[in-house]
């Protein structure tokens, strides 16, 4: 999972309902027993909160004390990432793995970016009266399905 924790996704509330739903989807990976590989993109730098290691409710306090501020270096977040799960690949072929990118899509601006090499979801947190759509186009660079937070399911 990535997650943009950029100073924008603090509007209209679009961080807390993301965590809320991080919160259900961290307890669905804790009773299925899933790993989980997590990176927060915001300040300047993207940070892993967790590489691989089972869900427990460890993240529970890292969840809420998550904030919004500074920048938005998602783009870095998704080559981190990209490089990540590309390795996670080669040591464990046999895992079925999953991408889901939690964003606003609030970007300056971005050169095109690469697909992730497994399936991916993007999760649209923008919820400002007035839309710009970015997220949207940062999907189909993506190669992602696409998702607004508020009409979210889980993928299969």
């Amino acid at each position: 999972m990535i997650v943009d924790a950029s100073a924008s996704t603090r509007r209209h509330q679009a961080l807390a309902q993301t965590k809320g739903l991080l919160a259900t989807l961290f307890d669905q990976a804790y009773r299925q027993r899933a790993r989980l590989a997590l990176l927060t993109a915001s300040g300047r730098t993207p940070q892993w909160q967790r590489h691989g290691l089972k869900a427990s409710a460890a993240l529970q306090p890292w969840l809420q004390a998550l904030g919004a501020g500074g920048g938005t270096p998602l783009v870095a977040a998704l080559e981190q990432a990209r490089h990540w799960l590309q390795a996670r690949q080669r040591a464990q072929p046999q895992e079925v793995v999953r991408c889901l990118v939690f964003t606003d899509g609030r970007l300056q601006h971005w050169n095109a970016v690469q697909p992730m090499p497994c399936a991916t979801l993007l999760v649209d947190m923008e919820l400002a009266p007035v839309r710009l759509g970015r997220a949207q186009r940062l999907a189909e660079q993506l190669q992602a399905d696409y998702q607004h937070l508020q009409q979210f399911r889980a993928m299969d």
